[in-house]
């Protein structure tokens, strides 16, 4: 490349250019410098991958991991209690809502665990103090503003120009869970916000020699924003060779969420530098007439988790594939008078993919008969316990530092 050509190629990959890119890809390159310029090493394809999917609004724990054996459980939900001919039976005390049975099959494989009892100390029943909790790891969330998941990735991200480290896809504002004080991290509505459309024809050979070219003169930062730019642009190119792919792709169901899950699975397949995608799944706050629609709920999870992990397994991704699968709070233990659940603390969550020491039941169900003041179950797993497990088990995180507290792995991997 002549002298002239390489100036002006520095020049125009600097500070104006990643205004130009990250004006097309939101949130994408604006505030990663301090975090970035301190990461050296060249992350390396085949890290292993997190999927959280959040089920907003308190999903009703005793119908999703039903006590079928339990004569109080058949006592206190009268209107809504799952036959125990119809549950999924996963040992002679709880089973799956009828609707679950495709992750039933993937507890048959070895690929899910089911951790009963889940919560914290002094339960929240507020939706959005609660969620925050969760995603803070904090009990006084009003005091840590970012979130568990944007700290790993600002204990676990190696590439200096990484354009995506983590991903929200779905729309609406970035959950806390990400939020990081270092690192930018994207929310898009679809696989369309990836595409930068400020340039034509961009050479990225030539953005690439000039990126990694030696700089004797101190432009440390001028190197980073052209680094960065190169990466969106290669992350562009690499999402909408993944988009062209769709003769590959494996067959999804039409759930809003499969069609979610599917997108994510090409994004691991188009060897992305993302490590961590969050995916929510609403419609849990059932406070009347519930049976019908939580069932519904339960067949678009069942479904769309199974199918993704179908697809990586073809892909040869899911061994290195988590999915976390939570949700605020469990529901009460007694049916109200509307036909449904009113808020309630402990409840089970789902945690499948690749990597599991123990698949099938981790824990023992919450008494129906030891109820805390409420009347809601009490938990004995911390759900950061269960951070702890994904932090070193799977990213390879010390999770002291990201949780700010020693917290037990719970035993999933191994």
């Amino acid at each position: 490349m002549n002298t002239n050509r390489r100036r002006f190629l520095q020049s125009s990959l600097g500070a104006s250019t990643l205004l130009s890119a990250s004006a097309t890809v939101p949130h994408l390159l604006a505030r990663t410098a301090a975090a970035a310029s301190k990461k050296g090493a060249t992350k390396k394809s085949g890290e292993n991958i997190l999927v959280v999917v959040q089920l907003s609004g308190g999903n009703d724990g005793l119908n999703t991991v039903v006590p079928y054996a339990d004569p109080i459980y058949e006592k206190n939900r009268i209107a809504l209690r799952i036959d125990r001919a119809s549950v999924v039976k996963l040992d002679d005390e709880v089973g799956l809502h009828p609707n679950l049975k495709p992750l039933a099959k993937l507890a048959e494989q070895g690929r899910l665990a089911v951790v009963q009892g889940v919560g914290y100390p002094n339960p929240d029943r507020s939706h959005f103090s609660s969620m925050d909790v969760w995603h803070t790891a904090e009990r006084k969330p009003e005091l840590q503003r970012d979130g568990w998941l944007g700290r790993a990735v600002e204990h676990t991200t190696r590439a200096a120009g990484a354009a995506a480290p983590a991903l929200h896809l779905g729309g609406g504002p970035l959950p806390l869970a990400l939020s990081s004080r270092t690192v930018a991290i994207p929310s898009v509505e679809s696989l369309d916000g990836f595409k930068l459309t400020g340039r034509r024809g961009v050479d990225l050979a030539a953005l690439r020699e000039v990126a990694e070219a030696e700089r004797p003169d101190g432009g440390e930062m001028l190197a980073f924003l052209q680094r960065t730019t190169l990466g969106a642009y290669e992350s562009s190119e690499r999402v909408q060779a993944a988009l062209g792919l769709e003769a590959d792709a494996a067959t999804y169901p039409g759930h809003r969420l499969a069609q979610k899950l599917k997108n994510i699975a090409r994004l691991i397949d188009a060897d992305l530098e993302t490590t961590i995608y969050y995916v929510s799944l609403d419609g849990f706050d059932t406070h009347a007439n519930q049976r019908q629609s939580h069932a519904n709920l339960m067949t678009e999870l069942a479904e769309s988790v199974a199918a993704f992990l179908t697809d990586l397994t073809e892909r040869g991704h899911v061994d290195r594939t988590t999915v976390l699968m939570f949700s605020e709070f469990g529901r009460r233990v007694k049916e109200n008078a509307s036909a449904g659940t009113d808020h309630g603390a402990a409840a089970p969550l789902f945690v499948a993919g690749g990597g599991l020491r123990k698949a099938g039941i981790v824990g023992k169900h919450p008494s129906l008969e030891d109820l805390d003041r409420e009347g809601d179950l009490k938990f004995h797993t911390d759900f950061r316990s269960v951070y702890a497990a994904i932090l070193e088990g799977r990213l390879g995180a010390a999770s002291r530092d990201v949780l700010g507290g020693d917290y037990v792995p719970t035993p999933l991997f191994g």
